[in-house]
């Protein structure tokens, strides 16, 4: 089966000005994936705003009316690398409609998995304060759907963003019905996402963060989701993965925030996919629902994406940005085997 994508062109009257997060991310991928033939093949799902009470499952409501005001003035700065403009909100509560209308299509099998091209991005976005270009967690949102609305009893999340989802982590911390999974590059923005941040109360446990030294790489990220991510998740045995995908590891991206040190590829994040996907095929028929994070050089995102794709169409994936000059080298046993001792997977 061909998987699903959800895109609209409202994503970009999302306006940034100068900006690492801008419209042309998006037209960037689009008009490779049509380059490459593969735009007329995936499957075109509709979406609409999400509703109220969808976006207040996740945020506060204060939160939501202030948003949708200062965007209707004309929008502003939420936080000093946040912008916002009028269609700003359109955009995000289009964005968030999107991530459940995707998951609906998975859950219905419609499609056997979905990708949610969209902007402005989400993980970020606590509860009741955007931050880090956020302003409304959509995949948060989505997982809460999947609970309340679909009647899931357990929801993984999986963000392999360069930076730790620290909005998505504050949602879920005390939940025990979302299993959050984060590899990021650490310490980095937004400052959080320890390997001891594991959880709280009835969600003990259900926070996993795998914090990677600058300059991992494919290989870290890789075993990351080998050591780590697939004993939990057999453990907690989901019912949907939702991913954060986030693809400004890439090693182009320090030429557009210089933090950013992780050298992944292309060809990396295609060898991510495939894991998730055959976790997905073995844990919970395939649901798999990918929502767009980071990413910040057009082309390498670009090809990210289009990776991700043939990974799900079980095609061979492509790199014409091929590796960083230095290949990484980082010693990353002590830190798997500290997270293997934090959730107990012996």
């Amino acid at each position: 089966m061909v998987p699903g994508l959800l895109y609209d062109p409202l994503y970009l009257e999302h306006e940034t000005g100068r900006h690492p997060e801008h419209r042309g991310r998006l037209e960037t991928v689009t008009a490779l994936l049509r380059e490459r033939g593969l735009w007329d093949r995936l499957v075109h799902l509709p979406a609409g705003p999400a509703t109220q009470a969808a976006l207040e499952a996740g945020h506060d409501p204060a939160y939501l009316g202030l948003l949708e005001e200062y965007s209707r003035r004309g929008g502003g700065f939420l936080t000093p690398d946040t912008p916002f403009g009028r269609r700003s909100w359109d955009a995000a509560v289009r964005a968030s409609g999107a991530a459940i209308a995707a998951t609906d299509a998975v859950l219905d099998g419609r499609v056997p998995a979905a990708f949610v091209l969209s902007r402005p991005p989400g993980h970020h976005a606590c509860p009741a304060q955007g931050m880090g270009f956020c302003l409304i967690n959509h995949v948060a949102v989505a997982a809460r759907h999947a609970a309340r609305a679909r009647g899931l009893e357990r929801v993984l999340i999986v963000d392999f963003d360069v930076h730790h989802g620290t909005g998505t982590q504050d949602i879920f911390y005390a939940d025990p019905a979302v299993l959050y999974f984060s590899s990021h590059q650490y310490p980095a923005y937004p400052g959080t996402g320890g390997a001891d941040e594991i959880g709280e109360g009835a969600g003990l446990g259900a926070t996993v963060n795998v914090p990677l030294p600058p300059g991992t790489g494919d290989a870290g990220f890789v075993s990351a989701l080998e050591r780590v991510l697939v004993p939990v998740a057999r453990r907690f045995r989901p019912e949907l993965i939702l991913v954060s995908a986030g693809y400004d590891a890439h090693w182009t991206n320090t030429a557009y925030l210089n933090s950013i040190r992780m050298a992944a590829t292309v060809d990396g994040f295609g060898q991510q996919v495939r894991i998730l996907r055959d976790l997905a095929a073995e844990l919970c028929h395939g649901r798999l629902v990918f929502v767009l994070e980071g990413g910040y050089d057009p082309e390498a995102l670009a090809w990210s994406v289009d990776a991700t794709f043939r990974v799900l169409l079980h095609e061979p994936v492509e790199d014409p940005l091929g590796p960083p000059r230095s290949t990484p080298t980082a010693d990353l046993e002590g830190l798997f085997r500290l997270c293997e001792r934090l959730h107990d997977l012996g």
